[in-house]
């Protein structure tokens, strides 16, 4: 069979050997087999660095190793240069033989050089001693013994963290050794106090004889230790030798160099890790004999005092308005009969020192856990614990806050507005300390049933005092809202009734000319018949100082919104809409940001403009409207205006608003006008 390589051209004159077949679980070749994932490139590189454990870098080859295309080949990765078929020792492919080599010929006739036995284990020239051997090309058989030495290196790994962990857990010991002995100590001092003077002897005795004890416990862990350390300094030398060796670009070198280092740290794995402490953590108890004072005590008592308790962190919805659960825990060890909760309430804008001095209240519990009740809503409460015994008080655990879920919130329903698809809520926090969040809860409803029992939808985690909520069209809806912290959700706010069927909004009273009065319920707004003198008007930045106007929060959806208008024969007025930062010392409809119909009374008839930019197109109406209907039209860029009795349409801007508009409304001498909105849009507006 003649096989030819890329790279060299080879030709191995074979023979079929199929007498015998090797057992793959007794052949020599097992300690060659690899797993699927044997090439070089999963090899990795170990790099030690002083005190720290051993880290593993990826290994890289360098530009001047041939990779060679890959195959796959009785399970494995081959590289595709290979002039020989690689088996897995032992065993063979069904149907075909295992193939001995009896010859090793270049194309001139020569014999190569470049083979190598791995059974051998030796470079080899002729081929008539390892013709029933397995052979193959030097390179491969680099990388094959490489992924032997990867294999050894990555079980080394294995037990240096073993060794590491194993170390860790001997100092955690050492510590725990120390602290039980000196509770044993103390133990002992205390209970022997009470008749000191008759066994002073005694208990130098006892404590001579744990402190033996502990010195036998420390040397043979100390030992244990050091061995350990040791076991970790040889590991780490031979991994930094097998990194050496696998460093070495020379393949013949490499493998002159394996072979010793892998046997070393065959040698060093076999030896069984001893992972069993030598010494235990505890001390023994002996009774003590106090015959001769047995008018005192027939024996000492040796339960320890309980030690501190360790106080939970509050979990989320565990408490009330009014009310928390608190949960603690204690050593196992330890023998209570009751515990002692302590609590007191953390105060706004007070200092640590003067927290100290706030009143404490204590309360005695045999669980541990408590519900503690009769606190105050959104609260925050220090806690901390002790714990007893017939020994006695043990240390106080560390502080914990716990907080009361907050109180709930209060919609402001002249903020809140409405639009076909969606309702803007508005609330206060009604808490002085700050809540986590807010969650706004909806239920649809219908004109018979106003219960808003049984949420259907919830929007959670709402971070400010605000929530835009999507609406479905033509639905009532109840709209509560809870405040929300580490102890859970509040009670529900008072409800606010939304009905879908058009826009709803209030007045923006600080943006009204201060000649502008607002009726109690928001819609009217009244301009008197007497002047207000320069003096007594207070403007801000936001309030109309030359037109007596003010704007309507319009709630900031795209789509469509409605409203009408109510108007006397006799008021000179300005209706429309324009931009939020329309500027207030000009009129309505003088400028680029506002949009507006305007009513002028003359002596011979009504006259009306609509305005824009300080331009408005030549339009008479003849018939002077009693009600205005507004229509604003987001998609189309429509702004609309309708005599809302008679469903006449009147004018049309095209308009395409680059930001959100507001209603506004304008009175140029005294009189009236009242807001009709959170009606449906007539269908005349659909087809203007």
């Amino acid at each position: 069979m003649d096989l030819y390589a890329s790279g060299e051209r080879l030709e191995v004159i074979a023979e079929e050997d199929t007498e015998t077949e090797q057992d793959p679980e007794t052949s020599e070749d097992n300690l060659y087999k690899g797993d699927e994932s044997g090439i070089a490139d999963r090899f990795q590189r170990f790099s030690v660095e002083t005190n720290e454990s051993l880290r593993f870098e990826p290994y890289v080859p360098s530009d001047e190793e041939d990779q060679g295309p890959l195959k796959q080949f009785s399970g494995k990765p081959v590289d595709g240069d290979d002039v020989f078929e690689e088996e897995v020792p032992g065993a063979r492919r069904p149907g075909v033989a295992r193939t001995p080599v009896k010859g090793l010929l270049c194309d001139d006739g020569s014999e190569s050089t470049d083979a190598f036995c791995t059974e051998c284990m030796t470079p080899i020239e002729k081929t008539g001693h390892h013709k029933s051997h397995r052979v193959m090309q030097v390179p491969k058989a680099a990388e094959e013994i490489k992924n032997v030495l990867c294999q050894s290196m990555h079980k080394l790994e294995e037990q240096i963290t073993q060794m590491e962990n194993f170390a860790g857990h001997l100092e955690e010991i050492f510590i725990t050794v120390e602290e039980n002995f000196g509770r044993q100590e103390q133990n002992l001092e205390q209970h022997y106090n009470d008749v000191i003077q008759t066994l002073t002897q005694r208990y130098d005795e006892r404590a001579s004889g744990l402190e033996d004890e502990k010195k036998v416990k420390l040397e043979a862990l100390y030992t244990q230790l050091v061995d350990c350390g040791k076991s970790l300094d040889v590991s780490k030398e031979l991994i930094e030798a097998a990194q050496e060796v696998h460093r070495n670009e020379d393949k013949l070198a490499f493998l002159e160099a394996v072979i010793p280092t892998i046997d070393r740290i065959k040698d060093f794995t076999k030896e069984e890790l001893d992972l069993k402490l030598s010494a235990s953590m505890e001390f023994e108890n002996s009774a003590v004999d106090l015959s001769d004072v047995k008018q005192m005590m027939e024996s000492i008592n040796i339960v320890p005092a309980p030690s501190a308790p360790v106080i939970n962190p509050q979990v989320p919805n565990s408490a009330s308005s009014t009310s928390v659960r608190v949960c603690w825990s204690l050593f196992s060890d330890d023998t209570v009969e009751y515990y002692e909760l302590h609590y007191r309430p953390v105060l706004e804008d007070t200092t640590a020192e003067d927290s100290q001095l706030t009143e404490e209240s204590q309360v005695k519990v045999k669980e541990t856990y408590r519900t503690v009740t009769d606190l105050l809503p959104n609260a925050q409460y220090e806690f901390w614990v002790t714990a007893t015994n017939t020994t006695g008080i043990s240390p106080a655990s560390e502080k914990a806050m716990y907080m009361t879920v907050p109180s709930p919130p209060v919609i402001k329903p002249r903020e809140c507005a409405s639009c076909p698809t969606a309702a803007l809520i508005r609330w206060e926090s009604g808490n002085t300390n700050p809540v986590d969040s807010y969650t706004v809860e909806l239920t649809e409803t219908s004109e018979e049933t106003t219960d808003g029992s049984t949420v259907t939808e919830s929007v959670v985690a709402i971070p400010t005092c605000e929530c835009l909520v999507q609406l479905q069209t033509g639905r009532r809806y109840c709209i509560t809202v809870r405040a929300v912290n580490i102890g859970g959700p509040s009670e529900r706010s008072e409800p606010v009734f939304v009905h879908t069927v058009g826009t709803f909004f209030h007045l923006l009273e600080d943006t009204a000319h201060p000649c502008l009065s607002i009726s109690e319920d928001g819609f009217t707004m009244f301009y008197a018949d007497e002047d207000l003198p320069i003096s007594d008007m207070i403007f801000s930045d936001n309030t109309f100082a030359r037109c007596v106007a003010v704007l309507g929060e319009l709630i900031p959806v795209r789509g469509t919104h409605y409203w009408e208008v109510e108007v006397e024969d006799s008021t000179e007025f300005r209706i429309g809409v324009a931009y939020e930062d329309t500027q207030r010392n000009s009129y309505l409809g003088g400028n680029n940001t506002s949009w507006c119909m305007r009513h002028i009374v003359t002596p011979s008839r009504h006259k009306y403009e609509f305005l824009h930019n300080g331009w408005s197109p030549d339009i008479r109406i003849t018939i002077h409207p009693q009600r205005i209907g507004v229509f604003v039209d987001y998609d189309r860029g429509k702004l609309s205006f309708f005599n809302a009795i008679l469903s006449q349409h009147l004018h049309t801007f095209e308009c395409h608003f680059l930001h959100y508009v507001h209603p506004c409304f304008a009175l140029d001498n005294p009189g009236a006008l009242t807001v009709h909105n959170g009606i449906e849009a007539p269908d005349c507006v659909w087809f203007t």
